[in-house]
């Protein structure tokens, strides 16, 4: 059998182990806001244009912004159905109501148009998540929550380095969220990053960041000792993580063009199927906006389709996965959510998308293995 292709494959970068040996040894600090999470900060304010807080996950990220956004029980809280569980846990926990709406079509993202239909007297907030590192339509996304004073917490976990009219995603809204779980682009196995765009929310996002304590004030010489002021949680990642971390990020544009090249070469191999009407591929650039090549993804024409076409794939040892189970129709969704509208095109797409195998030490040659077996699969070889 020939080597395995994974769906995806943690890996080395630059810098990474000597980073951490110079965190135990040089720095001798573990613990988290060290000498290496403050230069992973200063690298995303300094790259992004928003002070950035890590956090031990995009999920924290997203807890934060929820405190922030002072969400209480029976809040609502707009997002698309089409996302992962952590979108609407972190507002959950708060006592919110996650409010699904359907995706568009042409990219997975949530349908802008049917957020105003969804807007109530309870609505707190907008929740764009910007799937497969494309953007959502956030100029006009950006209206409605200005219409309704209404706050924009962009879900950015797989778009760091995605921009939308020369702006990144994440730095739009009030607030924005990123991921380097060792699924994404930029990985420290667990982590993520809080980017506070609204310059009113940043002191408090500080408080709840270091526990609810005014530790930074302390530090700044504003007060005299640090004491318990808000709610909060420990948020902070180990400098290690962070150490880890800072060696991707000064390899970032490397890896991203990386993977813009392994989803160009996809789209060639595989523009014939969708030429043919047999497949359709990955929402490509725009003239608003460009991705960062974090997912390939291919739509079948049915469900048994992709179920089959996984099995053969399989049978050649390359793995190839779907999501999401749509939060709508989950047992947690019926729960504590509901719907506004029809979310037909959720339910028809998510039983239709097929993420294909995309990472940073994957190969061209890797590429034309897996579109050799999908062209054999619909006998266009």
């Amino acid at each position: 059998m020939q080597t395995a292709i994974p769906y995806n494959r943690p890996f080395i970068a630059g810098k990474e182990l000597y980073n951490i040996a110079q965190a135990v040894i040089k720095h001798g600090h573990l613990a988290g806001d060290g000498y290496f999470t403050k230069q992973c900060q200063a690298w995303l304010q300094n790259r992004l244009g928003s002070p950035a807080l890590l956090t031990h996950s995009c999920t924290a990220a997203l807890e934060m912004a929820a405190i922030l956004t002072d969400i209480r029980p029976g809040d609502e809280v707009i997002m698309p159905s089409y996302t992962f569980v952590s979108t609407a846990n972190a507002f959950v926990l708060r006592g919110g109501v996650p409010v699904f709406i359907d995706i568009r079509q042409d990219t997975l993202n949530i349908d802008e148009t049917l957020i105003e239909p969804a807007v109530t007297d309870r609505t707190k907030a907008i929740v764009p998540v910007h799937y497969a590192g494309v953007p959502c339509a956030m100029n006009e996304i950006m209206d409605i929550a200005d219409r309704h004073g209404l706050m924009v917490i962009e879900d950015a976990a797989q778009a760091l380095l995605s921009s939308d009219n020369n702006r990144f995603l994440g730095t739009i809204g009030d607030m924005g969220t990123l991921s380097f779980h060792e699924t994404k682009n930029i990985i420290s196995g667990e982590g993520g990053a809080l980017l506070v765009n609204n310059p009113a929310l940043l002191d408090r996002a500080y408080m709840i960041w270091e526990k609810g304590t005014n530790r930074r004030q302390f530090f700044q010489g504003q007060v005299d000792k640090y004491t318990w002021v808000d709610i909060g949680s420990s948020f902070l990642p180990s400098d290690m993580t962070a150490a880890f971390l800072y060696a991707q990020l000064e390899q970032a544009e490397v890896i991203i063009q990386k993977r813009r090249e392994l989803c160009d070469h996809y789209r060639v191999r595989l523009g014939l199927l969708e030429e043919k009407g047999l497949i359709r591929l990955a929402h490509g650039e725009s003239a608003s906006g460009s991705h960062n090549g974090h997912i390939f993804y291919m739509i079948t024409r049915d469900l048994d389709e992709r179920s089959r076409l996984i099995t053969c794939l399989g049978n050649e040892n390359i793995h190839a996965v779907f999501h999401y189970i749509p939060l709508h129709s989950s047992p947690a969704g019926k729960k504590f959510g509901r719907v506004s509208g029809d979310l037909k095109h959720t339910q028809d797409l998510s039983e239709r998308v097929l993420r294909l195998p995309l990472y940073y030490e994957m190969s061209l040659d890797d590429v034309d293995r897996v579109a050799d077996v999908i062209c054999s699969f619909y006998n266009c070889g």
